[in-house]
């Protein structure tokens, strides 16, 4: 049974009770006592080989929910910062290009025809080559060394593209980009799956992911700054926002590898008890687990992959990355074609508010969604706005009523990259199924912005009917696979619901147990 928290008998004086000192005295020591038994419990529950869950899945062990609330916000101090602002360099640095398309890209280097498609798609060819590698190198490494690392690479390879002269040595460079890339943002939300809970986790990963809608507001406001420049050393136009943008990278690269810690044990401004409640509470949510960090484990990470809701997630991060994406990279050129008689700082301004809407809309779906419990249900609402915008762009060149369409694509767009990462983490139990289960996720993200880099071509424009109308119907079937997974979850579990648990445990080591991830007959689907 769950132990008591020490608030239970911390009301006492509250009834109106008259009591005698030998009584305030008891009082005080059962108090103590309970204090002392929680910590014990905590302590236990926090060991190596111990589990936090009965073989039902119930927690074994209660916790103080101020102390969690302390603990969580001291969490939220150290962690969120740092991974935010590495992944919104890391999202400018992939997006800029889009950005210097503007500022003469394209004519320095002679491309024509599908050039830029060619270019923009070699980055999603090693990007979605490396996904699930990088996430596995992620746990075996250890994020608090793997994810700097990352943004030194991505930082300096963008540096480098100021300095291509052709369309086969910007091909390579962007390859090069997209090998350093790959691991981010799986290996952030795996990262933050060490330090928070399953409800906790969608709300925390919603502020880094903003920084992808953020990246594009501040990312045009950067480079309408940098281009008012003369010349950065011998560079002058696009190529300065390269560099500098690169730069600013590197210096954060070198920053993270001090301030990312890399999990609770190793966090230096934890106390010994906070750990363990860190570490324990984790544990307490994941049925038959005795490690919150287990070795990493072949069989545990093909269960990750081969998770139905993974599957599932994977499918409409896939079809949502073709909106994202594509708004990143060609938002700028939509732009153009709507003021077509703007001057290009201007046309760089008019991308920054429709970002500013997609980022407040992440936090405040994702917030609703952590209070709310609920993931599935906002990653269905969210594929709305994006089908009346495109609806919008197909049914008319007004050119005020597609630049609001913008606005509404924006609000819907980026809300997946937190909901399909936290839905899949939820829906795993082990370490290793769940480096691999985002690591999947995010692999086939990253073929939809492959998909996403061929939606908007010349031939199509000014008008874009081909890509409008492939958004329309890639934001239609999230709806309907999210609702095919609702139902599909609710009939499962209440098959689960009739199976003897004890039965099917019967006879089984405690590393068999471990080995059934979701196919443990305690374990329930989260949606």
């Amino acid at each position: 049974m769950p132990l008591g928290t020490a608030q239970d008998l911390g009301h006492l004086p509250q009834l109106g009770l008259k009591m005698s000192r030998v009584d305030r005295q008891k009082e005080n020591t059962d108090v103590s006592y309970v204090e002392n038994s929680v910590r014990g419990a905590v302590h236990e529950a926090s060991e190596h080989g111990r589990a936090a869950t009965d073989s039902h899945g119930r927690p074994l062990v209660s916790f103080d929910a101020a102390a969690e609330a302390r603990l969580r916000r001291k969490i939220d101090l150290y962690i969120v910062p740092s991974v935010a602002v590495i992944y919104l360099f890391c999202f400018i640095d992939r997006a800029n290009i889009g950005n210097a398309r503007l500022a003469g890209f394209e004519q320095d280097l002679n491309l024509k025809g599908y050039d830029y498609n060619q270019v923009l798609s070699i980055f999603y060819i090693s990007y979605i080559l490396f996904e699930i590698p990088a996430n596995i190198a992620c746990k075996y490494i250890g994020p608090g060394w793997f994810l700097p690392a990352l943004t030194l690479g991505f930082g300096i390879i963008t540096v480098c593209f100021a300095y291509v002269e052709t369309i086969e040595s910007a091909c390579g460079v962007r390859f090069l980009l997209g090998f350093f890339e790959a691991g981010m943002l799986p290996g952030i939300a795996y990262y933050m799956s060490r330090w928070y809970r399953r409800n906790e986790l969608t709300f925390r990963l919603s502020l880094y992911i903003v920084m992808a809608s953020l990246a594009g507001a501040f990312g045009g406001l950067l480079a309408s700054a940098i281009l008012t420049l003369d010349k950065f050393g011998n560079l002058r136009r696009w190529r300065m926002i390269f560099a500098i943008e690169g730069i600013i990278t590197i210096i954060l690269a070198l920053v993270a590898f001090f301030t990312l810690t890399d999990r609770p044990e190793t966090a230096r401004w934890l106390t010994q008890e906070e750990k363990e409640l860190a570490i324990s509470r984790i544990k307490s949510e994941r049925v038959g687990a005795t490690e919150v960090l287990d070795k990493l484990s072949i069989q545990k990470a093909i269960r990750g992959v081969w998770n139905p809701v993974t599957l599932a997630n994977s499918m409409v991060f896939l079809l949502g990355n073709v909106t994202v994406q594509g708004l990143a990279f060609f938002l700028p050129t939509i732009v153009r074609t709507i003021y077509p008689k703007n001057s290009i700082v201007s046309n760089q301004l008019h991308t920054v508010p429709p970002y500013i809407v997609g980022g407040f809309f992440i936090l405040l779906v994702n917030f609703l969604s952590w209070k709310m419990a609920r993931r599935n249900l906002f990653l269905m609402i969210s594929a709305f706005p994006i089908i009346a915008g495109y609806t919008i762009f197909l049914a008319t060149t007004n050119s005020k009523a597609r630049y609001a369409a913008t606005f509404l694509i924006a609000s819907g767009a980026f809300n997946s990259g937190a909901l399909c990462n936290a839905q899949v983490s939820a829906n795993v139990i082990s370490d290793s199924a769940r480096s691999a289960a985002i690591g999947t996720t995010v692999m086939f993200g990253n073929i939809g912005g492959l998909i996403a880099s061929w939606s908007f071509l010349p031939f199509d424009g000014p008008n874009y009917h081909t890509g409008n109308g492939l958004n329309l119907a890639t934001s239609s079937l999230m709806v309907i696979i999210t609702v095919t997974l609702a139902f599909w979850a609710k009939g499962s579990n209440t098959r689960r619901s009739k199976r003897d648990v004890d039965a099917e445990l019967s006879g089984l080591s405690p590393l068999a147990i471990e080995n059934l991830d979701w196919k443990h007959p305690a374990f329930r689907w989260r949606l």
